[in-house]
């Protein structure tokens, strides 16, 4: 993408009501207006709340906004010339129930207040492979315990990725860590019983993923207590 068109985006993503982009600072000094207040002050309902963590392009936000209604989605990325596509698509769709923020992942308990949060999706990330990348798995250790600061009591994480090392990595540190694995599949779109908000649509990366017979691999679990 030229960096014209990046500044395009950025530029209309000022223009969104569904679009937060607050300075580092506002996040760690806790002045970001909505930590605690997001469905109370931005969505104005009681529905439950669900994030996407990375969302790139925000396909997958967008998707689930749509098939479920009665929920409220928040994708989350550091890039906001990618998850500009998402954004423009729900305000010109008339979607409601889905917003976006550009931040830090590890920043999240600064935009959402303690057990604020029914559910987290993290779709395709990174599976950082290399050993010194551990840190920056998404199921790290440390990750976990950060989502379960905003996570409610009975909230639930969701990893659906491409990647059988990030799979692989996921379930042997839950099952090491004592967090309870709700259902695991390691193809998705060929193994039966796949929950339906899993294979209902697909990320661009996805389609190119299964255009090679790439295997789509998914988790469902909750973090101990």
């Amino acid at each position: 993408m030229g960096s014209k068109n990046k500044l395009k985006r950025f530029k209309e993503n000022e223009t969104f009501t569904n679009v937060f982009q607050p300075t580092r600072e506002e996040v760690v000094g806790d002045l970001f207006p909505l930590r605690g207040k997001w469905n109370s002050e931005f969505f104005r309902n009681d529905n439950p709340l669900v994030l996407e963590l990375g969302c790139g392009k925000g396909e997958y936000a967008v998707g689930l906004a749509e098939r479920y209604p009665n929920k409220n989605f928040v994708g989350i990325d550091i890039k906001g010339a990618r998850f500009w596509r998402g954004a423009k698509t729900a305000v010109e769709t008339g979607l409601h129930n889905v917003a976006f923020i550009r931040t830090q992942i590890e920043l999240i308990n600064h935009i959402f207040a303690e057990n604020e949060v029914d559910e987290i999706w993290i779709t395709f990330p990174d599976p950082q492979i290399k050993y010194k990348r551990t840190k920056h798995r998404m199921t790290n250790s440390e990750f976990l315990q950060l989502y379960k600061k905003v996570l409610k009591k009975d909230g639930v994480v969701n990893l659906k990725t491409d990647s059988e090392f990030m799979h692989g990595y996921t379930l042997g540190l839950l099952h090491g860590e004592g967090h309870e694995v709700l259902y695991a599949n390691h193809n998705v779109y060929v193994n039966e019983g796949s929950p339906e908000e899993v294979t209902a649509f697909q990320t661009f990366y996805e389609k190119q993923y299964l255009q090679v017979n790439k295997a789509i691999t998914y988790i469902r679990f909750k973090i101990k207590e």
